[in-house]
């Protein structure tokens, strides 16, 4: 059952020799078999081990021994599927007796051989569980299939026609759905568990869908009595369905229509971590499936809820104040009655805090959606959302603990969880875990409770350090903001903090209290204020302006609709005020962003550029239906640009990482929704033969060069075998028609605004024949116009061929991409030669004159900025593409490399080209952080001081003033228009820096 290889070990050395003895000598008048075995090596341990310690188990040795012989000659594996196997035969329209019976068996077999190779060591705790959860899925598929046959003999719900000729089939279109949650969910199930269960139907499955609920509970309460009744020969699984919607007023089954509606409207987030786990075991299970794909928005919420934490640990404290009353049970650390699933440092701990975990991030990275504890745990250190020591720790334990939990049921068959008090008991599960003596095993037992307790504190118990720190030698001081007027003591702390207006920082925070802004008006959110207060004040103390960036922060509450969230994003991880704080005080451009979208704050918390871009393909990909595939890209582009933003303004991301970083997102989000658009598109005018559509990126993107704010320039590039005259759907189309419309639905699905925000603009002017020209090219089409200059090819202008080197396929089929590159390739050597140069300074010329520079910070348009230095690597590749094919490549950076290795450039020359390229860059992209986009004269105080530590910090020198920076940007402009104007032509001076 286990995917891991078996480790034999020798059973744990029988802690009552006597009862061990007395099990053998009586197995051993079985029979001859019997008595072999017992008289083995093997045999007489495992014996010994079963009856020394479990009065349960010795009497299932005697009673089930064939089995126990089978084990032994075929190993576990091979008699697990043999206690089964009489399950998959069963007839499900046998009398209720007999299949009772059948799963009683079935059960007892079970229990004997999981015992058995957990004692050897052949399967690791993941094969003990997962066999328990087999059988126990087994038996309720098998009771289900047999009731359902019995409801369509009574004529409460229709035989479904697959049923008629296979008994089994009955399931299949049933209307019934079982969903197996907790631990059976996770396949986890231990040693004598009882199994949660939710019964769910669909109400039209019943003849009569007015008697449906009646029908579909009597089915429920049969299926607890076939599973529960006891007889001479046991049980087969207590079972549990209180994990249903509303279990205190909802009959024990429930309409589908009805729990959808229920976790839409009045889901707690108690109900979400038990959905964690949810899988159909039973019943129609393609309908279970349906049912979870439906509130899974409910489960994986789209923004981190940081909120719910409270939540979640407040369950926690109720299971402590009902089970922590009697001594060591719960609430302390302890051995002796300590319960090892909900007590203190116990399983509920590991599985609160993997859950936690995958309810905060799982909505952003369905990666982490694993239903079983370990897996999470693993899943979760792998993405860097838990430490991988502390999960460690926590994985270790948590097998530890299962153990016990799995000893301690054993014994007597008893569904608990809690370690014996006396002595003797204790010592008996000392001996049935392998140790010598009770003292080696607390000391063992203990070690795990602390480790477990340390991680659980921390992440549910422990505030965040959170204390008042001003500036250098400011001790702190007064921070209340309570009372009709303005405390004295706390205009003299805000004015030491370097507040210029107090008064007025005094009176925005003390409105916040008062509940002036929708965000601070319920009692959660003023705690949280309040608890945050001193680190707020002190974070906007640091900027370079306080009050300009609490007021901006006043903005963001004033648009946030609920404040809860949002401050339990700041109190949970205090270095995001920071963060939040040098945004609000040095990027006005940036704080607007985040007051219009203030969910772009969880892009902060994602740990890495690259994070946003992974996670879309599979958020796509778990999207119910297009508008919600469109949604999460929305979501994860606005998010994951932002964080990218904030990460250059900060420094830890220097201009290159972070143009590849915003082009990696770009690509990911062009790659994952053009299949989402063509297969929307195609269901209404299905697909055109040999069809198929490629972007292409060119400009910035092209270049993985994207800038804040950059614009997607793209080509859109479609073929289609040669005889299709239309597309085959309901409302076909001709071809060209097809994927233009196709085009225009997919440069939609880009730019369309939402409650995420606007993911991109899209500029198609570099298309064939530019804004003239159809929205997407054939590659017929395509290849003609950049063709030979003979016949009807042959007609792009030479900056079409310049903007050609920044080409790059992004998405659509491999063969389609590789023949648009090569087309890119052979065009610019067809037409390589001395007039891209002439052309070149031509252009050039003209945008000095119709397009000058837009103010002093225009480092892009002004001469020598970035377009003369782009303008050098383009006409340059143009001119000598055909004897030096290798110079080409999309990056301007890499161009001028390749130039120089060619020997087209000075290898100082180009050196110096690629610094004033980067720097230009670095200029440009600080400003648009800072002041944005629009014409700008002089630099406010706040942005200058983060322009010059942006350039500081890519640099590593730091210009002094603004003075010093234009003087700076000076000679790098007279040295790029030195080169431009050796390698290209001489220019006019006309707006020079």
């Amino acid at each position: 059952m286990s995917d891991a290889e078996p480790t034999r070990r020798r059973p744990p050395t029988p802690y009552d020799p006597a009862a061990a003895g007395r099990l053998v000598e009586d197995f051993t008048t079985k029979g001859a078999a019997e008595a072999a075995f017992a008289g083995s090596p093997v045999g007489a341990a495992l014996l010994g081990a079963l009856g020394g310690h479990s009065p349960f188990l010795a009497d299932l040795a005697l009673r089930e021994a064939t089995t126990l012989l089978r084990l032994s000659e075929r190993g576990a594996d091979a008699a697990f599927a043999a206690a089964l196997d009489p399950l998959g035969r069963a007839d499900p329209s046998a009398s209720s007796a007999q299949l009772g019976a059948a799963l009683r068996q079935a059960r007892r077999q079970a229990a004997l051989i999981v015992a058995a190779a957990d004692l050897t060591g052949e399967w690791t705790l993941d094969g003990v569980t997962g066999a328990l959860s087999t059988l126990a899925e087994s038996c309720i598929d098998l009771a289900c299939a047999h009731l359902l046959r019995e409801a369509c003999a009574r004529g409460d719900i229709a035989m479904p026609n697959a049923a008629k000729r296979d008994p089994k089939a009955a399931s299949k279109g049933s209307g019934l759905v079982v969903l197996g949650m907790g631990k059976l969910g996770g396949r986890e199930l231990n040693y004598s568990s009882d199994v949660d269960l939710m019964v769910l139907f669909d109400p039209t499955a019943a003849t009569d869908p007015d008697r449906a609920q009646s029908v579909f509970v009597r089915l429920a309460r049969d299926l607890v009595r076939l599973l529960e009744e006891r007889t001479a020969e046991g049980y087969v699984f207590r079972t549990d369905l209180r994990l249903r919607p509303d279990p205190a007023a909802t009959p024990l089954a429930v309409s589908v229509p009805a729990a959808i509606a229920y976790y839409e409207s009045f889901g707690q987030n108690w109900e979400r971590a038990a959905m964690v786990k949810a899988r159909p075991v039973a019943g129609d299970r393609v309908l279970g499936e349906s049912f979870l794909a439906e509130i899974r928005p409910f489960v994986w919420r789209r923004h981190l809820d940081f909120a719910m934490i409270a939540d979640i640990h407040s369950i926690k404290r109720q299971i402590h104040a009902v089970h922590g009353s009697k001594r060591g049970a719960g609430a302390e650390i302890a051995v002796a009655g300590h319960d090892v699933k909900l007590g203190r440092g116990g399983i509920r701990e590991i599985e609160f805090t993997a859950q936690v975990a995958q309810l905060i991030w799982g909505g952003r990275d369905p990666a982490l959606r694993d239903p079983t504890t370990l897996g999470a745990l693993v899943a979760l250190a792998g993405a860097g959302r838990i430490d991988r020591r502390a999960a460690a720790d926590l994985a270790d334990a948590y097998v530890f603990l299962r153990d016990v939990e799995h000893r301690v049921q054993m014994v007597a068959d008893r569904q608990t969880h809690r370690l014996p008090e006396d002595p003797e008991g204790l010592a008996r599960i000392a001996s049935f875990m392998g140790y010598p003596d009770t003292e080696s095993f607390a000391a063992v037992l203990t070690a795990h409770l602390r480790r477990v307790a340390g991680q659980y504190s921390r992440q549910f118990e422990a505030a965040p350090p959170l204390s008042l720190s001003g500036g250098e030698g400011f001790e702190g001081g007064n921070l209340v903001f309570t009372g009709a007027e303005h405390d004295p003591a706390t205009l003299r702390t805000l004015s030491g903090l370097g507040y210029a207006n107090p008064e007025g920082a005094s009176a925005l925070v003390r409105g916040w209290h008062a509940g002036s802004r929708r965000a601070t008006r319920s009692e959660r959110a003023r705690e949280l204020l309040t608890a945050l207060m001193p680190a707020l004040i002190a974070a906007f103390a640091r900027q370079r302006d306080p009050d300009a960036a609490l007021a901006r922060f006043d903005t963001l509450l004033e648009r946030l609709p609920a404040g809860v969230q949002v401050l339990s994003l700041f109190h949970r991880n205090p270095a995001l005020l920071d963060r939040v704080a040098g945004v609000l005080g040095a990027a006005p451009a940036l704080a607007d962003h985040l007051a219009r979208d203030p969910a772009a704050l969880e892009g902060l918390l994602t740990g890495g550029s690259g994070t946003a871009a992974a996670s879309l393909p599979a958020l796509v990909g778990a999207a119910r239906h297009y508008e919600e595939a469109l949604e999460s890209v929305r979501r994860i582009v606005t998010e994951g640009r932002f964080e990218i933003d904030v990460a250059a303004l900060e420094g830890s991301l220097d201009v290159d990482a972070a143009g590849i970083a915003r082009s990696e997102l770009a690509d990911a989000a062009i790659s994952c929704l053009l299949p989402q658009v063509a297969k929307d598109f195609a269901s209404r005018h299905g697909k055109v033969p040999g069809g198929a559509m490629a972007v292409v990126a060119m400009g910035k993107l092209g270049g993985r060069e994207m800038l804040p704010g950059s614009d997607l320039d793209i080509v859109l590039i479609y073929d289609h075998a040669e005889d299709a005259t239309e597309s085959d759907g309901p409302k076909p189309l001709a071809p060209s028609a097809y994927f233009s419309r196709l085009a225009t639905q997919f440069v939609a699905a880009l730019t369309a605004p939402g409650a995420e925000g606007k993911p991109y603009e899209v500029d198609m002017r570099l298309r064939p024949s530019g804004n003239k020209g159809p929205v997407a090219a054939s590659i017929a089409a395509f290849e003609r116009y950049h063709g030979p200059k003979l016949g009807d090819g042959g007609q792009a202008w030479t900056w079409e061929r310049m903007a050609l080197t920044r080409a790059r396929p992004v998405a659509g089929p491999p063969a389609l991409r590789r023949r648009i590159a090569e087309c890119c390739r052979e065009a610019l050597a067809l037409h390589a030669g001395p007039g891209a140069i002439e052309d070149a300074r031509s252009m050039r010329a003209r945008m000095l004159r119709d397009l000058p520079p837009d103010g002093p910070w225009d480092v892009k348009a002004m001469p020598g900025g970035l377009v003369e230095v782009e303008f050098i690597a383009q006409a340059l590749q143009c001119a000598h593409a055909a004897e030096h094919p290798r110079i080409l490549a999309p990056a301007t950076r890499d161009a001028l490399a390749n130039l120089a290795r060619a020997g087209l450039l000075e290898e100082e020359e180009a050196a110096s080209l690629i610094r004033a390229e980067r720097f230009w860059r670095t200029l440009q992209s600080l400003l648009r952080l800072t002041v944005g986009r629009g014409r700008t004269e002089d630099l406010p105080p706040a942005a200058a001081d983060a322009v010059l530590h942006g350039l500081g910090v890519a640099s590593g020198t730091r210009a002094v003033d603004l003075p010093a920076l234009r003087a700076q940007m000076r000679g790098i402009a007279a040295g790029v228009r030195s080169s431009f104007e050796r390698r290209i032509g001489p220019l006019p001076l006309k707006g020079a820096a």
